[in-house]
């Protein structure tokens, strides 16, 4: 009976034999943006701890539609991986047509990273609070016009579920360019913006724009002086992009367990957390299930914003 037990555990680990080849992560974006850099930040030290060769593949194309259709095809043998952000998980499929179902046809392996949305206004706006903001609006309807990176982005759908939140009304301001909302920012051509830590730290620790409020339950390591919106009294304004690693559906378990395992570790190290925290980001590590949760959540909360929002792609 133990010989036969030795043969059966031997015959499982022959059949997970991995990796066998080049591990392949792709980034459904261009080089050089927040997702490649974080891609970037785990493979190399993911390769040493699978014991083979990791390298980051950037497909980009149709707000990462593209690449994440191209990883929800590929083989599930566990040398496909995925690292993305939310928005070709959560926000595309209610936007464009897609041609993937990313609750079905990808497992989830972890969260990486998290990087939540702040209110910034102008450093010549007269509001110094969120309070002074919220009664700006509520006596002003419409007198504030808030700045994002395109129509159904992020920075975009935190404004609405301000909006929605609070009882109040704005007007938004969608840029093309995302370097132009951040200009208007600061010449006060717009009056707020509900941009990403990692976009908008540099210019509040230079001065040129206000923090009022971080949309999550803990701060900012990049802004630790900026309260959160749970602490001024809005625990239901929670906005966060978030980063993480998928696989192809129908990869063996042993290798997503291997990998969570793996890549948790990679993100627990002082050296990784220090350069997550110089993008104003942060580790974010936790359970398969846990991811397959949160993606559902966020799926029906964004979904439901933009239903809501009638929010349409220009």
């Amino acid at each position: 009976k133990t010989l036969v037990g030795i043969a059966l555990g031997l015959a499982s680990a022959a059949a997970f034999a991995w990796p066998t080849k080049t591990v392949t992560i792709v980034v459904p974006f261009p080089p050089g943006g927040s997702t490649d850099l974080i891609a970037r930040t785990i493979s190399a030290t993911l390769g040493q701890k699978i014991g083979g060769t990791v390298v980051v593949d950037n497909k980009a194309g149709a707000t990462g539609t593209i690449g994440t259709a191209q990883v929800a095809r590929s083989a599930p043998d566990g040398h496909t991986l995925l690292v993305s952000s939310l928005g070709p998980f959560v926000i595309a499929p209610h936007l464009i047509k897609v041609s993937y179902d990313a609750l079905k046809d990808l497992d989830p392996i972890t969260v990486a990273v998290r990087a939540p949305n702040v209110l910034v206004v102008p450093a010549a706006s007269p509001h110094k609070t969120l309070a002074e903001v919220m009664a700006f609006l509520k006596a002003n309807p419409g007198k504030i016009n808030f700045g994002s990176t395109g129509n159904g982005t992020s920075i975009h759908l935190a404004g609405e579920l301000f909006m929605r939140e609070t009882g109040t009304k704005m007007v938004h301001v969608p840029y093309a360019a995302p370097g132009q909302a951040t200009t208007n920012l600061i010449s006060n051509e717009i009056q707020a913006m509900f941009q990403l830590v990692p976009g908008i730290a540099g210019q509040v620790k230079a001065g040129r724009v206000r923090a009022l409020a971080i949309m999550a339950d803990k701060r900012s390591s990049a802004l630790p002086d900026v309260p959160t919106m749970k602490e001024l009294g809005q625990p239901d304004l929670m906005s966060s992009t978030w980063f993480a690693l998928l696989a192809p559906k129908g990869t063996p378990a042993p290798i997503l367990d291997q990998l969570n395992k793996d890549l948790n570790a990679i993100l627990a190290r002082p050296e990784v957390v220090k350069r997550l925290a110089d993008l104003g980001a942060t580790p974010h590590a936790s359970t398969r299930e846990q991811l397959r949760t949160h993606m559902a959540a966020e799926t029906a909360k964004w979904g439901k914003i933009i239903r809501e929002a009638d929010i349409q792609l220009q």
